[in-house]
């Protein structure tokens, strides 16, 4: 069991320095009338209160002999929500300039310069549209220059994860990894020792574009 669990882990959080944790991670991609970084303004980080709730889930799964059960996945998708581009507001805006749902409105679309783009998208974001026919597609990019999601014609819309969310993602499932360890361990010896979360360690002021 333990193996398999090792296993996940690795295949989950590939080319990761369990040495180099994640602590706090740059907010990048949420709309703000401010010409300012979003990143210098706002901040994740893993919080004392939040290790602690990693601990109490993990050691809550290591009794039921479950990893990653569901209390700590909808944690997970909470805590990388609040780094993540408001996607559905992006996508609310192109389907308002698509309303009419004919041909002529995504024709406008295609031939529209860039600056018309990102005035439809709003402060920080970019837009521009590539190619033609059917494998044309639309990119919207954060202020970082990373691309958050695509519209090909056809298919539809597809979300592309921010470094700032693969960040948050990573530094969670090593908390949990870590606190989930020591539960087992503790079971496993039949020992009543409190599990903590010494083996958390992370590096402070991470910055996830490095």
């Amino acid at each position: 069991m333990e193996e398999l669990i090792e296993n996940k882990f690795s295949s989950e959080v590939i080319e990761m320095n369990i040495s180099n944790a994640i602590n706090t991670v740059s907010v990048s991609g949420s709309s703000s009338s401010s010409a300012k970084k979003t990143s210098e303004k706002n901040k994740w980080k893993l919080t004392d209160s939040l290790k602690e709730k990693i601990v109490e889930l993990a050691k809550k799964d290591a009794k039921n002999n479950i990893y990653m059960g569901n209390e700590f996945m909808n944690l997970r998708k909470a805590e990388v929500a609040k780094v993540a581009p408001n996607r559905a507001a992006l996508i609310g805006k192109f389907n308002q300039s698509m309303s009419s749902g004919n041909m002529g409105d995504m024709k406008k679309i295609q031939e529209a310069d860039k600056r018309w783009l990102c005035i439809l998208f709003g402060i920080p974001y970019e837009a521009e549209y590539q190619g033609e026919g059917t494998g044309s597609a639309l990119h919207i990019y954060n202020e970082e220059g990373e691309e958050v999601l695509t519209y090909t014609q056809g298919v539809g819309w597809h979300e592309k994860e921010t470094k700032a969310e693969t960040g948050v993602h990573s530094a969670l499932k090593l908390a949990y990894y870590e606190a989930y360890h020591d539960a087992k361990k503790a079971l496993n010896t039949g020992t009543n020792v409190e599990i903590t979360n010494e083996n958390v360690v992370v590096q402070s002021n991470f910055d996830v574009k490095a």
